[in-house]
């Protein structure tokens, strides 16, 4: 069943997913998860939230440098992550005290895929939101347009 995201709800929706997700960074699996979340938005592809205890050890370390405002979901910090002969700064983010409507994203991480080696659902490699700010994951079961890409800033 292909969702549109034009039928996603603003205020986004935390949801449950029950879909193998798999990341790999470095040519290492970082990620091997069937437990992630998935943030749904109006105009944009899923993002997914990823368990931390199923984030292989020692790949995440905090960033000091960044922090972003979510209007929904609050304050969020960044981190690097490292894997074989891959680091990647400010790759990754998370609510340590998201808004109340938002509480089930504690524990749990976002990234960017298009700066992994690749993110799979299902076995299927995701196509990267457009754009530098968002971090949908694309799929064939989504369709759009998806906001990120020049000139849909503003929708």
């Amino acid at each position: 069943m292909t969702e549109n995201v034009w039928d996603y709800p603003r205020p986004p929706r935390v949801e449950p997913s029950g879909e193998h997700v798999t990341v790999e960074l470095g040519g290492i699996v970082i990620v091997d998860t069937t437990t992630s979340l998935r943030v749904l938005e109006t105009s944009h592809p899923p993002t997914y939230y990823l368990p931390r205890r199923d984030l292989a050890p020692g790949v995440l370390e905090p960033s000091a440098a960044r922090q972003t405002f979510c209007e929904f979901k609050g304050l969020a910090t960044y981190g690097t992550l490292r894997a074989g002969n891959r680091v990647e700064v400010d790759v990754a983010w998370w609510y340590d005290e998201p808004t109340a409507g938002f509480a089930a994203l504690v524990d749990h991480i976002a990234l960017y895929p298009g700066r992994m080696d690749g993110c799979y659902v299902d076995g299927e490699r995701v196509e990267p939101q457009a754009g530098g700010f968002y971090g949908g994951w694309i799929t064939s079961r989504v369709a759009g347009p998806f906001k990120g890409a020049p000139g849909t800033r503003g929708w």
